[in-house]
């Protein structure tokens, strides 16, 4: 019996085309902490009416346990190399250049106490973040680029999933929430969203990614949070 084809995966788009009328705003009107999540709201919205559309929404979404045990090794040893990556990046090569990483020490995330933000809300954080920028926005993208890209492949992997991949990387790096809050260092988000996106296509796993997500924050946060108190 063939699988259904997916429906609804344009609704993808749509957290993506907010996030650019975002930065059509006035500056001022930039600085609204809620502003700033409504791109992120509107896509979990897509996602729950994708999710009605769907009846095999769980598994497009990576919500599998197929080969879970092997790709959260290689989650967990990717969260590591990028953490310690990232680290390196912020306290040494961003103020070689003379960029000033001091600001970190406001941000919401350094404000939370430790016990809190370590590992609990991290973990949090990460599931919520992947569940829409890999999970849904990935995923989508890979169906909607599906029909427009033709069937070819670079290095093995299709045309259509490269695309997808660099379109969610940029959509997470530029997420208002993420540059107001992380100015300048908002760029590292590109090289961690292409990774973890390579990491979702090859497994097809959320946890996968998730756990990739949370080791590499919770290395970078006591790293910064060690040099900058």
């Amino acid at each position: 019996m063939p699988v259904p084809a997916e429906r609804a995966s344009w609704l993808a788009l749509l957290p993506i085309c907010l996030t650019g009328l975002f930065y059509l705003l006035p500056v001022s009107n930039q600085r609204d902490p809620l502003l700033q999540f409504v791109p992120q709201l509107a896509g979990y919205g897509a996602l729950a009416v994708w999710w009605t559309l769907n009846a095999r929404a769980p598994a497009g979404l990576g919500l599998s346990r197929d080969r879970l045990g092997q790709g959260l090794r290689w989650g967990l040893w990717t969260g590591c190399v990028l953490g310690a990556v990232n680290t390196a990046v912020i306290l040494w090569a961003v103020p070689a250049l003379g960029g000033d990483i001091t600001f970190l020490r406001e941000t919401p995330h350094a404000k939370v106490p430790v016990f809190v933000m370590i590992p609990w809300l991290t973990v949090v954080i990460a599931a919520g973040v992947e569940l829409h920028f890999r999970g849904f926005l990935l995923g989508r993208l890979e169906h909607v680029c599906r029909r427009w890209i033709p069937e070819s492949r670079a290095a093995g992997v299709p045309w259509c999933s490269i695309v997808a991949m660099g379109l969610s990387a940029l959509a997470f790096a530029w997420d208002p929430f993420m540059v107001m809050t992380f100015r300048h260092l908002h760029w590292i988000a590109v090289w961690d969203g292409l990774a973890w996106a390579a990491l979702f296509l090859r497994w097809r796993s959320l946890p996968v990614v998730i756990a990739a997500h949370a080791v590499e924050v919770i290395i970078m946060y006591c790293g910064v949070k060690a040099a900058l108190t």
